[in-house]
């Protein structure tokens, strides 16, 4: 049995990643970036949010950049790479969403200790499919063999949108009063993979088939959701924020701002977060500061709004509301 569990419930920094230290070291480096370019097009956004903007007349052009992570080496295991692609849009197209600004174009990034023809063709297909679901072009992209510096393969890309201005949606307009609404997640998508193989690695097998119909290393290769229908959403109704649950879970939403965010109806996990709480021992608030936990994506609007958005998105909840109070709460319970 691997010694980490056999004492204290499993977390993520046991497995490896210390979200917290991953703050500071990224709050050390946007210290450092100061330099503004002079002249035309210049930032329109400060750095840190989920996507940096730059001036473009009436226009923003919006970039933002992120791979598939340790998804990588549950592929490997399956030998199945066909939808790493979807990931690897889904991570950088929903960082756009989330500020109402569509996506356009992308390239994408490959590091390889070798370059595999069938594995290659794989990544493909997924990118190609990412880039049907989101309405995108993949205009070009790098493929570096990194012998010695890389084991294995890395997979991300950068993404290109465009608005107007008057269009972005950053949090700004949230008010005490609006409602919290989730769309679910189609899964783990690609955050958390780190505690997630650590725990099926220690107590089971990727090939090990669920009570729900599918095995460990399906449910963990499942695509990141792409949240395409937002565009439709803000069309239709007043939004005044929007965020997808990533890296950090619930912590994301104070990416939109001091406000307090009331979680009381959560979406309901899929049964993969249950059988990783319960299989890794892992404490609930470990799980919704590690997972999307069912949650994948979040629209802030007024109760006005709450008919409109569902209708345009038919599997939007209402999960909370915003209060006065700085600081996100889980049913009632402060989270950290």
């Amino acid at each position: 049995m691997n010694p980490l569990f056999e004492k204290k419930g499993h977390t993520y920094r046991d497995a490896g990643v210390d979200i917290d230290l991953e703050a500071e070291g990224v709050s050390a480096l946007v210290k450092m970036l100061t330099y503004r370019r002079e002249g035309d097009f210049g930032m329109y956004s400060n750095v840190g949010h989920f996507a940096g903007l730059v001036e473009f007349g009436e226009y923003v052009l919006a970039l933002a950049v992120d791979g598939v992570g340790t998804k990588m080496l549950v592929a490997d295991r399956m030998k199945n790479w066909s939808t790493l692609g979807i990931d690897c849009i889904a991570m950088n197209v929903n960082d756009l969403y989330v500020m109402n600004i569509e996506p356009v174009a992308f390239v994408d990034y490959i590091a390889t200790e070798s370059v595999q023809t069938d594995k290659m063709r794989q990544i493909g297909e997924g990118l190609n499919e990412g880039a049907r679901l989101s309405n995108m072009n993949i205009i070009g992209g790098e493929t570096a063999t990194l012998k010695n510096l890389v084991n294995g393969l890395d997979l991300a890309g950068t993404c290109l949108g465009v608005q107007k201005k008057n269009k972005i949606i950053d949090g700004s307009g949230i008010k005490e009063g609006d409602l919290i609404i989730a769309l679910p997640s189609s899964g783990i998508h690609s955050n958390g993979l780190t505690l997630a193989r650590n725990i099926v690695d220690s107590y089971a097998g990727y090939d090990e088939k669920m009570p729900w119909g599918k095995t460990l290393g399906e449910e963990l290769l499942t695509p990141t959701r792409i949240y395409s229908e937002v565009l439709k959403v803000t069309d239709a109704a007043e939004v005044h924020g929007m965020c997808h649950i990533t890296g950090g879970g619930l912590r994301n939403l104070e990416r939109l701002g001091k406000f307090g965010f009331e979680i009381e109806n959560p979406v309901k996990p899929q049964p993969v977060y249950e059988w990783i709480e319960e299989v890794g021992n892992v404490e609930k608030h470990e799980m919704y500061r590690t997972f999307n936990m069912g949650m994948g994506y979040v629209f802030i609007a007024p109760e006005s709004e709450e008919n409109e958005i569902i209708k345009t998105a038919p599997d939007a909840s209402v999960v909370g509301r915003i209060s006065s109070s700085p600081g996100i709460r889980l049913e009632g319970e402060e989270f950290h």
